[in-house]
């Protein structure tokens, strides 16, 4: 019999590659064959290499435009017809929406993996309370059918779940996307000053601009400590920072600006402290984990997702989000605590080996992947 198709649904290439890459390898390794839908930038080369089938979709990010999200799910019914997948995976809240109402009415059964609820759930416009109150009967109806289950990373996402009238059978809670910990291995501190780096989007909801504000109220109080800010803008999300005031913080005493950065692992070789100043809508994020399996000690917000990982008085400082002045203030006690780091920054790395290294968490996702198919022939005549 033929191996079983699973299907991958994602908005971007650089993103399976950066955050889906390490299951899907698992998934294959099982004898799952791996296809994916998603728009193609320049990751193409790099999913073909691993043996996958790329299906090209457009996705339309950062905007309302019904027409655009129309063309995705019939692009997406297209892909459906063409692989006949036993088991579609869709990644982020967009991909989940759209690929489950091309589903409708199809034999796959859907894992529709809630990576946090992003900008839309994190703001508090007008526009974006509105859409709320639209969206949620539709993720109700959607993640809550008999064929679909729901994937968070958090607990605080499988409650907003619940809260929605999803079924709890019907949630599955896996923590994040996997580290590799044979690539992300602990690392010394470099030599002084203490250096701070921030590893993201440009996002305002990932708290950059903050952590800027944080660190000038440092160089105010003549604090000597770097900041060292890899990733790059993504104009597609309204809450980018625009290129321009990105290469601003170039001209400011103490920060380096990396821009877009391949090898992260190098960029914890240049930090004492990793910060991540999120405001909430990220299921788990990948550069605290990262971080973390290099024993990094970490500065962050107390919002879902980050706590997971960054736990207070463990691995971690916690702030408020928003709060410039605590971020500040955290970024100092850990700046002078060079004990307290490295306690922090052991417990990191050995929370990442307990509970999210990539072998694991692509074994638990596999393990849902069987238990869903496992009503079903696994393969076809």
């Amino acid at each position: 019999m033929s191996a079983s198709r699973l299907l991958y649904v994602v908005t971007e290439d650089w993103f399976f590659l950066s955050h889906r890459l390490p299951m899907a390898r698992a998934a294959r390794k099982a004898g799952y064959e791996i296809h994916v839908a998603c728009n193609v930038g320049t990751g193409a080369a790099a999913i073909e290499h691993e043996g996958f089938t790329l299906h090209p979709v457009k996705f339309a990010r950062g905007r309302l435009a019904p027409r655009a999200q129309i063309a995705t799910i019939r692009a997406l019914r297209a892909v459906h017809r063409a692989v006949d997948p036993d088991l579609i995976h869709h990644v982020a809240l967009q991909p989940s929406i759209l690929g489950s109402l091309a589903a409708v009415g199809g034999r796959a059964k859907c894992v529709n993996a809630v990576t946090g609820f992003g900008y839309t759930f994190a703001s508090t416009t007008g526009k974006a309370r509105m859409f709320k109150a639209l969206m949620r009967p539709l993720l109700r109806w959607l993640l809550g059918r008999s064929d679909n289950v729901a994937l968070v990373q958090n607990p605080d996402d499988r409650a907003t779940l619940r809260s929605l009238g999803i079924a709890a059978e019907r949630i599955v809670l896996i923590p994040g996307s996997g580290v590799d910990i044979a690539a992300f291995t602990p690392l010394p501190e470099p030599d002084p000053p203490i250096a701070v780096a921030f590893v993201g989007r440009l996002l305002d909801d990932k708290g950059i601009r903050v952590l800027v504000a944080a660190h000038r109220l440092l160089r105010h109080r003549r604090v000597p400590i770097a900041l060292i800010i890899a990733g790059a803008p993504d104009p597609a999300n309204p809450a980018s920072v625009p290129l321009r005031e990105a290469e601003s913080w170039n001209a400011e005493p103490g920060i380096v600006w990396l821009g877009q950065v391949s090898d992260i692992a190098s960029v914890w070789a240049r930090a004492h402290i990793a910060v991540l100043p999120a405001r909430g809508g990220e299921g788990l994020p990948k550069s605290l984990l990262e971080a973390a399996a290099c024993g990094r000690p970490m500065v962050a917000t107390d919002v879902p997702g980050c706590r997971e990982i960054a736990i207070a008085g463990e691995t971690a400082l916690l702030v408020p989000p928003g709060d410039a002045a605590a971020l500040a203030a955290a970024i100092e006690t850990l700046a002078g605590a060079p004990e307290l780091r490295m306690r922090f920054g052991r417990a990191a790395r050995a929370l990442v080996e307990e509970r999210f290294a990539a072998d694991k968490i692509g074994a638990a996702v596999v393990a849902l992947y069987d238990r869903l198919l496992a009503r079903r022939p696994r393969g076809r005549p």
